[in-house]
């Protein structure tokens, strides 16, 4: 009986090294069927047709400028060092395989705003957004690819150099310019103190019966064009020194992005009126949200943005 026991206890054992011996070979495979099916820009190349290496001229300028912005705010933290185009996309696998490649956490991605040097921020996906971050930030990616990456545009990689080192980006565009690129749609030019302009500034008859004021802000590309703006502007309607009535308008847009804009009257007649503006814009990594009860907007997430809350009184 003792020696069948044994018998027993041998089996037991042999039965367990076999079990484990298994599951290892299975996550081996597992491991081995994950390191092959990880994308990258050769099955992306694999989905395109050639083209020239020579992009049209409008990228190349916005390449350009885009350096010299990078020179003027960042000086050598970040630059561009050269380009090497894969093609044209021509399948739908190949806008999947785009999808997947610019929100893969190994990517590389960009925030900020250049002119702020402090509030920049490059590396990787993985490393910069954790948790609903990551989420929201992916998210926001896949969501800009499906509406502006299509068969027929072109993707390139553009090579940089940052104080960590050397790293590559996918970028897409098109005849008419770039459509898309982590880093260079990632990052903002932006003025923080806004602009502002009033009636009294050009149009004296404007100051007889009514008076306005308007104050905004701009978003840029990195190449220097328009890319967004936010901004109010309070008209107060008036006989005197007594306003009569008070109105206010409101706007926010930005192009590869999100933007809200609210306004309220909180003093619409008497010795003067007043406004309450809720404004804001981030690019897609980040969310914009209104809380009604405080009026007002904050930005959730990690990426380029821009946030104003406040109050305005004008007076006759």
């Amino acid at each position: 009986m003792k020696k069948l026991v044994t018998g027993f206890k041998i089996l037991a054992v042999l039965s367990v090294f076999a079990f484990h011996s298994c599951s290892d070979e299975s996550d081996e495979l597992s491991r081995q069927e994950t390191v092959q099916t990880k994308i990258t820009t050769a099955d992306l190349k694999k989905e395109t047709t050639p083209i020239s290496q020579a992009v049209p001229g409008v990228v190349q300028t916005q390449l350009d400028e885009s350096q010299k912005s990078l020179e003027k705010y960042l000086k050598n933290d970040l630059q561009i060092t050269g380009i090497n185009v894969i093609g044209k996309i021509s399948t739908e696998k190949g806008i999947e395989l785009s999808k997947n490649l610019i929100t893969d956490k190994d990517q590389f991605i960009a925030s900020g705003n250049v002119t702020e040097s402090s509030s920049v921020k490059v590396g990787r996906i993985g490393d910069l957004y954790t948790g609903d971050d990551l989420i929201l930030a992916q998210n926001g990616l896949k969501e800009m690819a499906m509406e502006e990456i299509k068969n027929g545009t072109n993707v390139m990689e553009v090579i940089w150099t940052s104080k960590t080192g050397k790293f590559t980006t996918l970028c897409f565009y098109n005849d008419s310019g770039i459509v898309w690129d982590n880093v260079l749609g990632g990052l903002v030019i932006m003025d923080t103190r806004g602009a502002i302009e009033d009636s009294a500034s050009g149009q004296a008859a404007a100051r007889v019966a009514s008076k306005w004021y308007k104050q905004w802000w701009t978003a840029n590309w990195l190449w220097g064009s328009k890319r967004g703006e936010m901004g109010y502007q309070i008209t107060v309607y008036y006989t005197g020194s007594t306003v009569s009535n008070t109105d206010v308008n409101d706007w926010a847009y930005i192009s590869l992005g999100k933007a809200k804009s609210e306004t309220k009257i909180t003093k619409r007649t008497g010795a003067y009126g007043q406004c309450q503006y809720a404004l804001g814009l981030c690019t897609p990594t980040g969310s914009l949200s209104f809380n009604s009860s405080k009026f007002s907007i904050s930005f959730s997430g990690l990426g380029s943005n821009i946030v104003n809350n406040g109050v305005k009184s004008l007076y006759p």
